[in-house]
């Protein structure tokens, strides 16, 4: 636990951020997750222990840990807003039966010829999202 506390204060501290319980507490939950959790998410399981955090808090500090590219937002349904730490490159998957998304491998798929776009686009990055139903709401 001790190692993987360093890697967090390294990694806020190398981004030039002040090393704060809150934004410790936030990205230290996003680092173990795999969901893309929201605001409230994350917000609850912080104060599942001990209540100490607010909402103000958590989006505070996820705002900032976004800024400076720690985390990065998933926005797959319309007004919900998650949060992902893996910054690899990476697809998802969403089921919007249950909202569950989860990561596939970036090289799931074969490169989209970007040259094909019309001229004047000039894309930065991309990635594809499969929407479908998962095995658990297929039961």
């Amino acid at each position: 636990m001790k190692k993987e506390a360093n890697t967090i204060v390294n990694a806020l501290k190398a981004k030039k951020l002040r090393v704060t319980p809150q934004r410790f507490a936030v990205y230290a939950n996003l680092l173990q997750r795999s969901d893309h959790p929201t605001a409230e998410q994350i917000l609850k399981d912080l104060n599942e222990n001990v209540p100490t955090s607010s909402q103000a808090t958590v989006y505070t500090a996820l705002q900032a840990l976004r800024e400076v590219g720690l985390v990065r937002e998933v926005l797959l349904e319309p007004g919900v807003c998650r949060y992902d730490a893996n910054l690899e490159p990476h697809h998802h998957f969403h089921c919007p039966c249950c909202g569950v998304i989860e990561d596939i491998p970036w090289d799931t798929f074969q490169p989209l010829n970007l040259q094909r776009l019309r001229p004047g686009i000039t894309p930065e990055r991309y990635q594809v999202t499969v929407e479908g139903v998962c095995d658990r709401c297929q039961e």
